[in-house]
Order: structure tokens, then C-alpha cells, then sequence
């Protein structure tokens, strides 16, 4: 995966300016609660618009303000994993999996497998209103491990109300995506050990002085203590 971003939204607090390149498979984007890191997603995903910049993705631009450049969020190829999970109230767990994949190929083996390890089948004729918070987590995850096409999954705190064993497996699902595809991560948490498991680029989100946040990559693979390097400094 490479992700590119020069972008900004808003001044002073409550604004965020992101510039980075990510250049790994995975990057963990990690900041105090309130930084800014839903609000990146959001403008990479399409579903906020930054007031100026540039967001390219493997090279194809997303968002380019001065060219007049904004794909829309059906068009730019992402899977997203919210905090507020986004199901879809009028389909059953089934039909939400299985919305926004275009194509077979392996699926009917692809999807048996995401169901069997994050402990949904007994769930797939249930509507979201009738699941638990863990239950729709789970739900909102294998949406996003099974859409096609996904260049790219945005993943936002996605084991917020597992317990350790569906975490553990969940956890699995993304290195293994993270490893035989070519599908880049870019996977959101406040857990120091997820953060090293996982390992790959570090984004750092996190408010200056001024209030406006700044994203920043650390290059050390899974080394949430080390400090910001010198090459992507933004003051």
C-alpha cells in the first residue's frame, strides 16, 4: 500500500492537518481520544471533505482540492469499520456481509471462514436491532473483511466490546488479510499490544498547542514509545 495525504480541515481547535506517506501494508494509527484519527478516516473514506489537499491511494488520487478532484466514497474502493458500526437496519446480518462485494471468486469459502471465526453464524438471519453491541462489532468487521473490491480497509477501534477470545481471532482475520492480498490497513486503537502485534507504519495523531491536531508518522514498526522522526515533522 501507498498512502499519500497533504490535507487540512478547519483552524485552531478542533482542525486537524494531516501530511504522510505510508509506504506498509499496515499502519496503526494511534492519538488521545478526541485528536482527530475519526476525522482522518472520515476524509480518506470520502465522508468528510478536507478544505484543501490531496489524498492519493496506490496512486490513483482521491481527493485533489485543486483540481477539482473528490471521488465519492462508493468509488474510491475502501472498507471501513466505524465506531458507530453503520449496518444497514432493513437487512439481516447475512445480507449486510455480503453488501458492497461485487463478484464470487472465492466467496461462498471466504465468507464460511470470517462467519465460522468471529462466531456469526447463529446470527445471520437476525436484523441489527436485534444484536448485541459485541454482536454488531463483529457483524461491521466481516462487512469490511469481505467486500470486493477494498484497496483498502479503515478500520476504527473494530474490537471495541470483544471479549479476549473473539479478539484474539478477529485480530487474526486482519493479519491474514494484511498478509495474502494486497489490501492495506489502516487500523485504529488505543491498545499498546495490538499496536506492536501488528506492527508495519505508526500514525500518530495528536492536538498542538493551538488546538489544531497534526497526523505524523513514526517509522518504527510497532514502536508506539518511539519519538517523531525529523523527515515528517509539520512545525
Amino acid at each position: 500500500m501507498r498512502l499519500e495525504a497533504d490535507v487540512s480541515l478547519g483552524n485552531g481547535e478542533g482542525g486537524l492537518a494531516a501530511r504522510f506517506r505510508i509506504d506498509e501494508p499496515l499502519c496503526v494509527v494511534t492519538g488521545a481520544s478526541g485528536a482527530g484519527k475519526t476525522t482522518l478516516l472520515h476524509m480518506i473514506a470520502g465522508l468528510r471533505r478536507p478544505d484543501r489537499g490531496i489524498i492519493r491511494l496506490n496512486g490513483t488520487t482521491l481527493f485533489d482540492s485543486a483540481a477539482g478532484i473528490d471521488l465519492a466514497p462508493e468509488r474510491r474502493a475502501i472498507a471501513c469499520v466505524f465506531q458507530d458500526d453503520r449496518l444497514l437496519p432493513h437487512m439481516d446480518v447475512r445480507a449486510n456481509h455480503l453488501f458492497g462485494r461485487s463478484g464470487h471468486g472465492r466467496g461462498i469459502e471466504e465468507f464460511d471462514q470470517i462467519v465460522d471465526v468471529l462466531d456469526l453464524r447463529g446470527l445471520l438471519r437476525r436484523r441489527p436491532a436485534g444484536l448485541s453491541g459485541g454482536e454488531k462489532r463483529r457483524t461491521a468487521l466481516a462487512r469490511a473483511l469481505l467486500q470486493r473490491p477494498a484497496r483498502l480497509l479503515l478500520l476504527d477501534e473494530p474490537l471495541t466490546g470483544l471479549d479476549p477470545a473473539r479478539r484474539e481471532a478477529a485480530l487474526g482475520l486482519v493479519e491474514r488479510r494484511r498478509d495474502l492480498t494486497d489490501t492495506g490497513v489502516l487500523y485504529v486503537t488505543h491498545q499498546a499490544a495490538e499496536a506492536r502485534r501488528l506492527g508495519g507504519a505508526h500514525l500518530r495523531v495528536c492536538a498542538g498547542d493551538s488546538g489544531l491536531a497534526r497526523a505524523q508518522v513514526r517509522p518504527a514498526a510497532g514502536a508506539v514509545e518511539t519519538a517523531l522522526s525529523p523527515l515528517f515533522a509539520t512545525s
